[in-house]
């Protein structure tokens, strides 16, 4: 009877959050796939079972251009960041004294506390023809004349880049802080180098805080509007971009659906792979 009235209470727990997670992702998430099912006939929407925009996303090439594009950024951004966010996440555990770790912390996240928009914007002067990345350049005469830097790949890598390496520097860092110092003691015991000690004791028993970093990276950049469109501009579209083409421009609700639908399979695919990668790294 004890049992069954814990069972009673635990579901009683969780049954606002199944309910939240039920209305607001399940439902919104069956309605958007059968929408990707659906045809436009001019205004008319025609429901029925037809892959044909599927297909469309095979044949006409700035469909699937987009995704490929997405892609490419979202794992050169997740890869940048990483190798940014893992250093200054070491310096910030190991080499900072512990008085100063709350601050250097502080230090580190002021970003998020500014709004997502203006960061995007004040990147955009930054890497402009007059910017400051420009002037400098021809300041130290490396440049005689300014480059295009904005509404390119790179702005929007660098814009990526400068939001996510603070992110992944508390998810590494987190990790960095729980490891035993006497790890590191017994691999110089046994006869391990410096970087041996970091190469097979540190950096495997790190791998959760990277992967659970680098997940969260590739969910939010894969799936992000604002900064592409400030600083890439329209010169090579993404896949938010496109559903946004179609929702705005053409009110293919259809054709967006099946796009929203590409995109929740490739982070499913990434979640996948982080999972197996997780699994691993616990045997």
């Amino acid at each position: 009877m004890s049992a069954r009235a814990d069972s009673r209470k635990g579901w009683g727990f969780a049954a606002p959050a199944l309910l939240w997670t039920a209305a607001f992702f399940v439902v919104p998430f069956v309605v958007m796939a059968v929408m990707s099912l659906a045809t436009l006939d001019g205004r008319t929407l025609i429901w029925g079972l037809h892959p044909d925009n599927y297909l469309e996303l095979a044949e006409k090439r700035y469909l699937w251009r987009a995704v490929l594009v997405s892609v490419e950024i979202t794992l050169t951004v997740t890869v940048v960041s990483v190798l940014l966010a893992y250093p200054l996440a070491w310096i910030i555990a190991f080499r900072v004294p512990a008085r100063w770790q709350r601050l250097a912390l502080l230090l580190a996240i002021l970003p998020f506390w500014t709004s997502y928009v203006v960061r995007s914007y004040a990147w955009l002067l930054v890497l402009a023809r007059e910017g400051v990345v420009n002037q400098t350049l021809m300041t130290l005469g490396l440049i005689a004349e300014p480059v295009t830097l904005a509404n390119t790949r790179i702005a929007t890598v660098t814009g990526f880049v400068h939001f996510f390496v603070m992110l992944l520097t508390l998810t590494i860092y987190a990790n960095l802080v729980q490891l035993s110092p006497n790890y590191r003691r017994a691999a110089m015991d046994l006869g391990a180098n410096a970087f041996q000690t970091f190469r097979h004791v540190i950096l495997p028993l790190t791998l959760p805080g990277i992967a659970t970093g680098a997940f969260l990276t590739f969910v939010l950049c894969i799936g992000d509007y604002i900064t592409p469109e400030i600083l890439g501009g329209n010169n090579e579209l993404t896949v938010p971009q496109v559903i946004m083409v179609q929702l705005g421009r053409r009110a293919d609700f259809p054709l967006a659906s099946a796009l929203a639908i590409v995109l929740m399979g490739l982070v499913t695919l990434a979640y996948l792979g982080v999972a197996r990668w997780l699994r691993i790294d616990r045997l």
